[in-house]
């Protein structure tokens, strides 16, 4: 079930009979809309939204839905960033005000920004203390090498500490356009009283379209990268680029994944090299 507003925010809704529903608005703009200054940047306002609204202190946005045993929460990839809620149903209307509260009346205190740099730099100091993880970042570094979807999410510490107030308030009136954005609701709720939600809670923003296309990946050359370190595991990774997502071969492509080295235990890749050769603790490939 979908409907769109005349600001160009899109609903897209599932009725479903289970008590627990589901809100998220999806943004689209990530850290590939990111100019090499602002490194890091999508990231750190997805983390930065929770820190106080034009009626809400910082706990108070955090207590609005886990008072009523719901779920708050936020993610960001290389293109899109996610605030979404999970709660129980009867309060649809409170996950609806609120996204709306946080996405749209954030005011960014500069004492709370200073505070979650820290924790940012030290998500990017764990990050780096991972193998397993940074090394998917070296892969599409090198994969991208040249294009803004080569940076990583998370930033670095140097742009991190410069980023203030101003810096999102610019990044957000750049990227956030209404026509870029989907709210998302998975629930047992009557759609046309979850579309007055939406009208009331999301219809009131300016409309705001997105003038300039993203800057397409075109040019992939083969190369690698060796990196030493004092490890007692090694993490290997080996890929390229692949058909993109709206080739009509691409659900070939998703089960072929999965037969080769999907996350089942009984994938060509896993039987092959941990349970008959032992050669390996993980091994699986993916295909996004």
């Amino acid at each position: 079930m979908t409907y769109t507003l005349p600001n160009g925010i899109r609903l897209i809704h599932k009725p479903t009979d289970s008590p627990v529903g589901h809100l998220g608005i999806l943004i689209n703009t990530g850290s590939r809309d990111e100019d090499p200054d602002e490194h890091g940047l999508a990231h750190f306002i997805e983390h930065s939204v929770f820190k106080g609204t034009k009626k809400r202190k910082a706990f108070h946005v955090l207590s609005r839905i886990e008072d009523v045993g719901g779920e708050l929460n936020a993610y960001t990839t290389k293109e899109e960033t996610i605030l979404y809620s999970t709660f129980l149903a009867e309060f649809y209307e409170r996950a609806a005000e609120l996204l709306s509260d946080i996405l749209f009346n954030s005011v960014y205190p500069e004492k709370e920004l200073k505070r979650e740099k820290e924790v940012v730099i030290e998500e990017i100091n764990s990050y780096k203390d991972s193998p397993a993880e940074l090394i998917f970042d070296d892969f599409e570094e090198l994969v991208y090498d040249g294009h803004p979807i080569a940076r990583n999410i998370l930033g670095t510490p140097e742009c991190i500490a410069r980023f203030d107030r101003d810096s999102i308030i610019r990044f957000t009136a750049n990227n956030y356009h209404t026509d870029q954005m989907v709210i998302s609701s998975v629930g047992k709720i009557n759609f046309e009283q979850l579309k007055k939600y939406i009208q009331r809670y999301f219809g009131f923003a300016e409309t705001r379209t997105r003038l300039n296309g993203r800057k397409r990946f075109e040019n992939y050359s083969p190369n690698k990268r060796i990196l030493q370190k004092d490890t007692f595991q090694a993490h290997c990774i080996l890929g390229n680029v692949a058909l993109e997502i709206m080739h009509p071969k691409r659900i070939a492509m998703v089960l072929l994944n999965n037969i080769i080295g999907g996350q089942a235990m009984n994938s060509r890749l896993n039987l092959a090299l941990r349970e008959r050769k032992g050669m390996a603790y993980n091994i699986e490939s993916g295909y996004t």
